[in-house]
C-alpha cells in the first residue's frame, strides 16, 4: 500500500481482488466428520469443475486430498443433497463410504486403492440415489436414505430408509439392497440409532409442507435380524418444524423443535418424558434444505454441543442440567450446521466477516461441565483444517455494518451493509457511492456475515453492496419467517426496496445508481422488483424462478414441487396471484437494464424460464444480456463460469452508472 491516498470516482478503483481470485475462493468446506480421531470433511475445487473432494487431517495435522478428479463427493438427493459420507475405523484401517456426484452411487472407500461401488445404476428418470449415510459396522451395512426414480418425471420418485451391505454385494443387484422402512412419508432423513441399539429415530414430512413447516420425529424399535418395527411419531407435526435428532448418551433422545416460534433443543428420556432443554428466543436449529444438517451434538460427557443464535450463529456447550450454554472464544461469528464429536472434542466449520469458513475444534476435555460463572468460555478452539490463508492484503476486505431497517407498518428488516472500502482510494466528497442489493435465495434461508470475495470484489472498486434478510429469511424466529407465507413477492419486494430506499435517504447511497441482484429464490425477488418498482437502475438475475404457475405444476423437481402452496397460496384456489406476481407475465414492465445468468442442467430453475421470460421480452427493446453456461447446473461452481458472471456483473453496472472499472471486458447488451 502507498502512503498516498488518492481521489477517484466510485467504480473506478484498481483492486487486487479480480474476477480469478474470487472465483477461486468460492464455496467452502462441508461435512466434518471423524474417522477414529482424524478429522474429515469436504471441500470444493473451483477450478476442476467445481467438483468437492474427501479431505483428512492426519496425525501430523497436515491435510490431504483423498480422491483425485473426477470424483466429487456430492449427492443429488431432493437435489439439494446433504451429508454424502461417513467414516469409521475397522482393524486399524479407514472404512468410509461416500456417493459420487456424477453416478449417485454410494461407494467405499478405502486408502491406496480405487473406490468401490456399493450400490447398483438404475436406468429409471434420476436413477438410485443416497444421501445421510450411517454406518452400521456390527451389521457389515451402512444405513441411508434411499431416493429411487420409478419413472421419467421429477415427481416420480419415492423415498425409503435403506441397509446397503458393505462387502458390495449389492454394486449390480438392487435386490441386495435392505429397505428398511415402508413409503409412509414423501420425504425422511437418515436414521440415527440409540446407544443400544434398540431404536432408531429419523424426521419425515410430506407434501405440501417444507421441513420448516412441519416435520415428525420417527422412532421405531430395532430387532436382532436389523429391521425397523412399529415406527411411531414421538413429536412433530403439520404445524411444529423439528429440524435435527440424536440420541444422547443415557439414551434421551434429542431433538429440536419451534413449537414455542424458535428452534430449541428438549429431551425424550427413556421413561417417556419430555422437558425442555434451553428455552430461549433464539435458534438452536435451521431449515433442512440439506438431508443430514447438524445444529448440536450429544457428547459423552453429557453436554451437548450446540450451533446457536439470533441472526447469527455461534458454537457453544450446553448443560441441560441446568439449560446454561457457554460459547466457545474466538474470532468466528457464523458456524455452518455441521457438527462432528469425538470423547470431548467438537468440530464444526466457523467464519466471520474477516474469514471465509474455516475447520475449527473446540476441546472440552478439561471441562467435566461448563462454568458459566462471569459468562466464561469452555475450552479452546482453534482453526484445524482450510485455515484462512489471505490472498491479499485485508485492508482491501469490506467492513460491514449490522443493520436493522423499517419497512410498511414498521416491520423490522435485518441487513447487512458493506460500504466501499479501499485502504488507498476515496471518492469525491460530493459523489455519493452506487449501491447493489442483494436478495439470498431460499428464500427459507439467510445471508450470513461473512467474507466472502465476491463481495469484495465490488466494494474494494467503490461499489456498495446491501444483503437484505428479508421477512421470510431464518435466524429471527418462526414468525419472522412465517412473513412471506403466501407474500411471496410481495414482502421480499418490500423490504428489498424499503432498505435501498432508506441507504438512499440517509445519504449513504445515490438514489440514481442502485441495483438489485440475486440467484434462484433472490434472482426471482430480483426479477419481481423490476416488473413491480422503478427504483432500481439495473438487475443481475441468476437461475432464477420467472414464471410460478409453470414452475408450480410440473417443471421444476420433487422436493420444491408444492412449495407455493404456502410461499404464494393454493394454485387451485388462487390462479390469478400466480399470473399477476409472474415476472414472465409481465416482462413489458422492465424498462432497465438486466444481466440474466443460467445454467443450462438446471432441474430446479430451468432454462425454459429465461427462456419465455426473454420471448415475451422481444420488441421491448431494454438492453439486457444472457449468459447460459453449460454444464451448470442449480448454483454455480466452475471457476470459468464464475469469473465470467463477476466481470459480466461488473460490466453491466460501469455501463448502467457511468462507473469506469479498469481491465474489464464489455459486456455487450442487446436491445
Amino acid at each position: 500500500m502507498g502512503d498516498q491516498v488518492q481521489t477517484l470516482p466510485y467504480g473506478s478503483w484498481p483492486s487486487p481482488i479480480d474476477a480469478t481470485l474470487a472465483a477461486a475462493h468460492d464455496g467452502h468446506a462441508e461435512y466434518v466428520g471423524f474417522v477414529g480421531e482424524e478429522v474429515w470433511w469436504t471441500e470444493p475445487r473451483p477450478t476442476e469443475g467445481g467438483r468437492r473432494t474427501l479431505v483428512r487431517r492426519g496425525p501430523d495435522g497436515g491435510e490431504e486430498s483423498l480422491l483425485p478428479a473426477p470424483w466429487n463427493v456430492r449427492s443429488r438427493v431432493i437435489e439439494y443433497g446433504g451429508q454424502p459420507w461417513a467414516g469409521t475405523v475397522r482393524d486399524g484401517e479407514p472404512l468410509v463410504v461416500f456417493v459420487n456426484f456424477a453416478d449417485q452411487r454410494l461407494y467405499r472407500y478405502r486408502a491406496g486403492a480405487d473406490p468401490q461401488p456399493l450400490t447398483p445404476l438404475s436406468s429409471a428418470g434420476g436413477g438410485l440415489r443416497w444421501v445421510d449415510p450411517q454406518l452400521r459396522p456390527d451389521r457389515d451395512e451402512v444405513w441411508c436414505v434411499l431416493e429411487e426414480f420409478t419413472g421419467d418425471g421429477p415427481t416420480d420418485v419415492r423415498r425409503v430408509l435403506a441397509a446397503v451391505p458393505l462387502d458390495g454385494s449389492a454394486a449390480q443387484d438392487r435386490d441386495a439392497v435392505r429397505e428398511l422402512t415402508e413409503e409412509r412419508h414423501r420425504f425422511v432423513t437418515g436414521p440415527r440409532v440409540s446407544p443400544d441399539g434398540r431404536r432408531a429415530a429419523w424426521l419425515a414430512w410430506d407434501h405440501p409442507r417444507m421441513p420448516w413447516d412441519g416435520t415428525e420425529l420417527v422412532v421405531a424399535d430395532v430387532t436382532d435380524d436389523g429391521t425397523l418395527r412399529e415406527p411411531r411419531t414421538a413429536a412433530g407435526g403439520p404445524e411444529e418444524s423439528i429440524a435435527q435428532a440424536d440420541w444422547a448418551a443415557d439414551g434421551t433422545l434429542v431433538y429440536s423443535s419451534d413449537r414455542t416460534g424458535w428452534w430449541n433443543l428438549y429431551g425424550l428420556g427413556p421413561d417417556g418424558r419430555e422437558r425442555a432443554l434451553c428455552a430461549r428466543a433464539e435458534e438452536f436449529g435451521g431449515p433442512l434444505w440439506k438431508i443430514g444438517s447438524r445444529w448440536f451434538a450429544p457428547l459423552e460427557s453429557g453436554l451437548i454441543a450446540v450451533v446457536h443464535g439470533r441472526g447469527a450463529t455461534a458454537l457453544g456447550i450446553l448443560d441441560p442440567e441446568t439449560g446454561e450454554v457457554v460459547d466457545a472464544a474466538g474470532p468466528w461469528t457464523e458456524y455452518a450446521p455441521t457438527l462432528a464429536v469425538h470423547g470431548g472434542r467438537v468440530v464444526s466449520i466457523g467464519a466471520s466477516p474477516r474469514s471465509a469458513y474455516e475447520v475449527v475444534e473446540l476441546d472440552t476435555v478439561p471441562h467435566a461441565r461448563p462454568s458459566t460463572r462471569g459468562g466464561a468460555p469452555i475450552g479452546h478452539a482453534r482453526v484445524i483444517g482450510a485455515a484462512q490463508d489471505d490472498p491479499v492484503d485485508p485492508a482491501y476486505y469490506p467492513e460491514p455494518q449490522i443493520r436493522t431497517f423499517h419497512g410498511p407498518a414498521g416491520r423490522e428488516i435485518h441487513a447487512h451493509v458493506y460500504p466501499p472500502h479501499h485502504p488507498d482510494h476515496v471518492a469525491p466528497g460530493d459523489e455519493l457511492p452506487p449501491y447493489v442489493v442483494w436478495a439470498h435465495g431460499g428464500p427459507t434461508s439467510r445471508a450470513p456475515l461473512v467474507l466472502d470475495l465476491a463481495i469484495a470484489y465490488f466494494t474494494s472498486r467503490g461499489i456498495g453492496v446491501a444483503e437484505v434478510n428479508y421477512g421470510g429469511s431464518t435466524g429471527y424466529g418462526r414468525a419472522y419467517r412465517d412473513r412471506l407465507r403466501e407474500q411471496w413477492g410481495v414482502v421480499d419486494v418490500e423490504d428489498c426496496a424499503a432498505v435501498a430506499r432508506a441507504l438512499a435517504d440517509e445519504g449513504t447511497a445515490d438514489r440514481d445508481r442502485l441495483a438489485i441482484r440475486g440467484g434462484s429464490a433472490g434472482g426471482w425477488t430480483t426479477a419481481a422488483s423490476l416488473t413491480t418498482t422503478d427504483l432500481y437502475a439495473c438487475g443481475t438475475i441468476l437461475y432464477p424462478i420467472l414464471d410460478l404457475a409453470s414452475w408450480g405444476s410440473g417443471e421444476t423437481h420433487d422436493f420444491e414441487s408444492q412449495y407455493l402452496e404456502t410461499l404464494v397460496g393454493p394454485l387451485a384456489e388462487v390462479p390469478a396471484r400466480y399470473a399477476e406476481r409472474s415476472p414472465a407475465e409481465h416482462a413489458e414492465r422492465v424498462t432497465t437494464p438486466f444481466l440474466l445468468l443460467q445454467g443450462l442442467d438446471d432441474v430446479i430453475c430451468p432454462p425454459a424460464q429465461c427462456e419465455r421470460f426473454l420471448a415475451r421480452l422481444e420488441g421491448q427493446r431494454v438492453p439486457h444480456a444472457y449468459i447460459a453456461f453449460e454444464g451448470e447446473g442449480h448454483g454455480f461452481r466452475r471457476a470459468t463460469t464464475m469469473v465470467r458472471v463477476l466481470e459480466s456483473e461488473l460490466s453491466l453496472y460501469a455501463q448502467v452508472f457511468g462507473l469506469n472499472p479498469p481491465g474489464i471486458p464489455t459486456l455487450e447488451l442487446a436491445k
